[in-house]
């Protein structure tokens, strides 16, 4: 999960691309589990039992949880450093994925799905994401994929979210104007490998139809707080959703990627065909600054290794961007990469997906590209030099 933002100096013709994917959603959830856990355990074992006490304080209006808190605070901090370096403007923002409120909304969904001015892409592109971009009856991906309703609309099917999914055209032709339940009567009586699949998987369909996006929920909670503390930047800030964003892509035929995106943000984004030239994009991720724990953990809770108490070792401190000359031995070469410091003065080197490249070297081979200041930075070298314009 992650913001992407568009910023543009209109005065000068200038335009920066800044793509700040954050913190996965189960990624949080899992370290704020492990927490609970260490703290229930922690208060079982040196206090009398209490209840766990919940809405003891009052919260100030506008209040945000601290983990869709740090959603926000990782934007504005990207921006207000981007106008330190450049003379900003504007900025488009993505605010939502997509608008669950219009689609949840019968008869909005309907002129939306039919014949609104995004030609379904908003509808489209929330079935594509929640049943994986495969048909949800038999699996088949990598195949024109067809909006289908669950119950048919010829029988009294509404045009909501929650009875539409995506299937082949084998399977929307198929089960026609079929009930689920008719339709799997006739699934039964056939003996093929494929109508058993389809059967069997009936039932997961049937709990997912109600299941909603988790990332979408998220982005509706924390969009209009950082629209406005966005507002407080003095930029003039233009909303759009991803589903005009990726209408607006495909009509300049563009790659999906996170920097062609932000650049078709908004309806701002020129009609006409654009040419976009880069080398290379900097990827920033937002990595924390440590935790509180002074102990590392097995899988059960138990301490099986000490933190260390200073983090400074040798003028290095874990997270610290460094570029590596390894003068002989396993590793010997250039090596460029985030550190992991020992408290024994050795290092080791990961790359951008956290993987360990380097193990075990000495710190005074290492030489400070960028100090850790809670974000990892990383270029990305494309192979093509320029996106040429289409017709």
């Amino acid at each position: 999960m992650g913001f992407t933002t568009s910023l543009t100096n209109l005065n000068e013709g200038n335009s920066l691309t800044v793509v700040l994917p954050v913190q996965t959603e189960e990624d949080s959830q899992s370290k704020k589990r492990a927490r609970r856990s260490y703290r229930r355990s922690r208060r079982n074992r040196k206090t009398r039992y209490r209840q766990a006490r919940f809405l003891n304080r009052k919260r100030p209006e506008g209040w945000l949880p601290p983990s869709l808190m740090a959603r926000v605070n990782n934007v504005l901090s990207m921006v207000n450093r981007f106008k330190k370096l450049v003379p900003l403007s504007d900025c488009s923002l993505e605010l939502v994925k997509f608008d669950t409120q219009k689609m949840m909304n019968a008869e909005i969904s309907g002129i939306e799905y039919q014949q609104g001015t995004l030609q379904g892409y908003e509808v489209r592109e929330y079935l594509l994401d929640k049943f994986g971009r495969r048909c949800a009856y038999c699996g088949t991906k990598d195949v024109p994929l067809e909006i289908e309703h669950v119950h048919p609309k010829s029988r009294g099917g509404s045009n909501r979210v929650s009875n539409l999914t995506l299937a082949c055209r084998e399977c929307n032709e198929e089960k026609d104007n079929l009930t689920l339940d008719e339709w799997s009567i006739r699934l039964a009586n056939k003996k093929d490998k494929r109508s058993k699949w389809i059967l069997s998987s009936l039932p997961t369909i049937i709990k997912q139809l109600q299941k909603p996006l988790k990332d979408t929920a998220v982005v509706n909670s924390t969009r209009w707080k950082l629209y406005e503390c966005l507002i407080g930047t003095s930029l003039t800030i233009e909303c759009g959703t991803g589903a005009r964003t990726k209408m607006q892509r495909i009509q300049h035929e563009l790659t999906k990627e996170h920097y062609y995106d932000a650049v078709c943000i908004g309806e701002s984004t020129p009609t006409e065909p654009l040419l976009f030239k880069t080398n290379q994009v900097l990827q920033i991720k937002a990595k924390g600054r440590g935790s509180r724990y002074r102990s590392g953990t097995d899988k059960f809770g138990f301490p099986i290794r000490q933190m260390p108490r200073i983090k400074m070792i040798h003028g290095f401190m874990s997270g610290d961007m460094v570029k590596a000359i390894v003068p002989k031995g396993k590793y010997q070469g250039t090596w460029f990469g985030q550190i992991a410091m020992r408290s024994s003065g050795y290092v080791d080197i990961k790359d951008k997906n956290g993987k360990r490249m380097v193990q075990g070297i000495q710190a005074k081979y290492c030489q400070i590209v960028q100090r850790f200041d809670g974000y990892s930075y990383f270029v990305e070298k494309r192979k093509e030099s320029a996106i040429p314009p289409h017709a």
